[in-house]
């Protein structure tokens, strides 16, 4: 674990551009998915549940997550490279988790990208089970 004093907050408007930079550089974004829609969409819906965590004035970690009252959901969690492997993955897990246990979800689903071994062992090393018996289908209702 790290020493390094973090704060875990709200995401604010004005971290937009530092939270867009730092899912570039973790490869969060994708041509399909505008990350600045992706931020203005959430900050219509549970806004208080997209966190930032911050080290010296620095935002070094993100994660939204959402409870529709059946299931909770994890997006965007990103740890900057440089400060990966040191906890704060599981700093910002643990808090969210918390968040969406006080709402009262029982159960949190999260996508990872089959191909993404180290995103995988992450969350094996939290206790996430790998759901081998569920596809995941996508319908795109407003093209971004």
């Amino acid at each position: 674990m790290s020493e390094e004093q973090y704060i875990i907050r709200p995401f604010k408007l004005e971290d937009k551009n530092s939270v867009v930079e730092l899912w570039k550089i973790c490869r969060l974004t994708r041509p399909w998915n505008n990350p600045e829609k992706d931020i203005e969409r959430k900050l219509n819906v549970q806004s208080e549940m997209f966190l930032v965590l911050e080290i010296q004035g620095s935002i070094i970690g993100s994660v939204m997550a959402a409870y529709d009252g059946h299931r909770g959901v994890i997006n965007y969690l990103a740890v900057h490279p440089g400060y990966q492997k040191k906890g704060y993955g599981k700093i910002l897990m643990t808090h969210v988790e918390q968040e969406l246990l006080n709402k009262g979800c029982p159960k949190i689903n999260l996508l990872v990208r089959s191909d993404n071994l180290n995103v995988k062992r992450f969350y094996k090393g939290l206790h996430y089970d790998e759901q081998d018996d569920v596809k995941v289908f996508g319908k795109r209702l407003i093209p971004d």
